[in-house]
């Protein structure tokens, strides 16, 4: 198959980006032409997405005439554009209106002005409301974004043109099923969505993780910010500690929220470490220490691939049921879940509790974990997307998305 991947970037910048990096040399195994359209210029020295190795057709639309690029691109004859969500709508206009283009929404992308799919007043609670110019409206009053008017108003522009395009994907693919759901709830059919899995990175260990005792390690990765819960877990440890402690928090990130979060911690008692910003073995060999990661997400994460990686390692999870979270947070199996509505601290401390209480469940959400794990492969990611991507939609397995059961996962605020 003649395949063009459009994105932003052509150098390793965020996950999108890492997925790429996984997905490209799959594909190239497996006999498929790729080609790859990027709208940033390419650092050299920078890490990239496409192997080294491997010889691709590539185009910048931001060098050249972009009408020459696209001259090209045509020229090439892909089959399928798959597009990881542009940000010039020219250039995501132009490829709709020449080739079938099947999209892969790795965000919240034409739903929401901010992207971030929350309100912030009178405190962090995921939004389920339908994109519209009510959203303006309620911008300000409810925090959704920045302050300055400007960027709302760009912004409102930027994603209304993107919702309007929604309906002329060939096909819409997402990571779990709340994303599905927040898609119906725009008005993108049902068979027009599928529900694919991000693999993660190939770290699985080959054999099951082996029994151990918690010791209380709780870990969490992520970018502190607003929305990321931080500050209801350092609450939630507090109160964990008196139940099933001593508790040993570590903080793998940085962001924002870093010196509030230090201030909380001491004031609370919380035994805390911050790492920094880690990633590829050393990331492993913390989650290696760790007893249990917390997903104290308060907005609808997309997916959460954290929650896959710390399985690879057999490392349960406790969380918010928000967003894609419950698709591999399975409470008693993976993990434990906590109320999403509204998100306290004290539910997250009693799914620590649950977790790390009983060596024998404890045991068994580790096992859980791992099995869990081993089902975002790329191989299996790839045997749900290739079918999609030629058009060969009845090939794949059913997705569990259908209009009657379809609903908003989200609260209407």
């Amino acid at each position: 198959m003649r395949l063009l991947i459009a994105t932003k970037y052509r150098n390793l910048v965020g996950g999108v980006e890492r997925y790429l990096q996984i997905l490209i040399p799959g594909l190239v195994n497996r006999g498929h032409q790729i080609g790859l359209l990027y709208e940033t210029p390419f650092e050299e020295t920078g890490e990239r997405i496409d192997p080294p190795g491997v010889a691709l057709e590539t185009w910048c639309w931001s060098r050249g005439s972009r009408e020459e690029t696209l001259a090209a691109v045509a020229q090439w004859g892909p089959e399928m554009v798959y597009s990881q969500g542009l940000e010039d709508g020219a250039l995501e206009g132009a490829l709709l209106d020449a080739h079938p283009v099947a999209l892969y929404a790795h965000n919240y992308y034409g739903t929401c002005i901010s992207g971030r799919k929350c309100h912030s007043f009178p405190a962090v609670r995921p939004c389920g409301r339908r994109f519209g110019a009510a959203c303006l409206v309620l911008y300000y009053p409810r925090r959704c974004g920045g302050l300055n008017p400007s960027t709302m108003w760009r912004m409102y522009g930027r994603e209304s043109q993107i919702n309007s395009r929604l309906r002329r994907y060939t096909k819409l693919l997402v990571a779990s099923t709340h994303m599905a759901r927040e898609y119906h709830n725009h008005g993108v059919r049902p068979d027009q969505i599928d529900v694919v899995p991000l693999p993660a990175a190939d770290d699985t260990p080959d054999g099951a993780p082996t029994a151990r005792t918690p010791r209380g390690r709780i870990l969490f990765i992520g970018r502190l910010t607003d929305i990321k819960g931080t500050g209801n877990l350092v609450h939630a440890v507090a109160a964990a500690n008196g139940q099933v402690g001593p508790l040993t928090l570590t903080i793998a990130g940085d962001g924002p929220e870093l010196e509030a979060v230090q201030a909380l911690a001491r004031a609370l008692g919380v035994s805390m470490r911050c790492t920094g910003w880690i990633g590829g073995a050393e990331k492993a060999e913390l989650l290696r220490e760790t007893d249990l990661l917390v997903v104290p997400s308060l907005w609808p994460e997309p997916f959460g691939m954290v929650g896959v990686e710390a399985g690879s390692q057999g490392v349960p999870a406790a969380g918010y049921a928000v967003g894609g979270i419950p698709d591999w947070l399975i409470p008693g199996v993976t993990g434990e879940l906590a109320s999403g509505d509204p998100p306290t601290s004290d539910g997250l401390a009693q799914a620590i509790v649950r977790a790390l209480t009983d060596p024998v469940h404890y045991g068994r959400l580790c096992q859980g974990a791992w099995e869990m794990s081993r089902k975002f492969t790329l191989d299996g990611h790839l045997a749900r997307l290739e079918p999609i991507l030629a058009g060969r939609a009845n090939d794949v397995h059913p997705s569990e998305v259908h209009t009657e059961a379809i609903s908003d996962s989200c609260p209407r605020i």
